[in-house]
């Protein structure tokens, strides 16, 4: 399985080496179009090889998604922390309960603490 992974990484890296190197022309990336930076008076502008472009890209998708899933999952992940806390509150009443047994033995938890004899 090791050497799957090993396989499959060489593969990727074999893949983006190849998409480096075809795609190494310099783009311009502009925050505004030239007219509208013009009269904003903002025309800030960078220039990047397309491959870094397209990876940027790629990594920034990535980042949003995985932002976006942890907040849309929010409440799946309080739901299950509240089931805990109550599932702890729980394990304390009844080992409380378990501890403080009355002197007279109740008939029905004495039948429940009994251990199960096998047949």
């Amino acid at each position: 399985m090791r050497y799957l992974k090993y396989a499959f990484l060489a593969a990727l890296a074999l893949v983006l080496v190849t998409l480096a190197l075809a795609n190494r022309p310099m783009v311009t990336l502009r925050l505004l179009p030239e007219e509208m930076g013009a009269f904003a008076g903002i025309n800030w502008a960078i220039e990047l090889p397309l491959f870094l472009v397209v990876m940027i890209g790629v990594v920034l998708g990535l980042l949003i998604g995985f932002v976006w899933e942890w907040l849309r999952e929010h409440k799946h992940r309080a739901a299950a922390a509240e089931a805990r806390r109550q599932a702890a509150r729980y394990e304390r009443e009844v080992s409380q309960l378990k501890s403080a047994r009355p002197e007279a033995e109740d008939e029905v938890l004495a039948l429940l603490d009994q251990p199960r004899k096998a047949g």
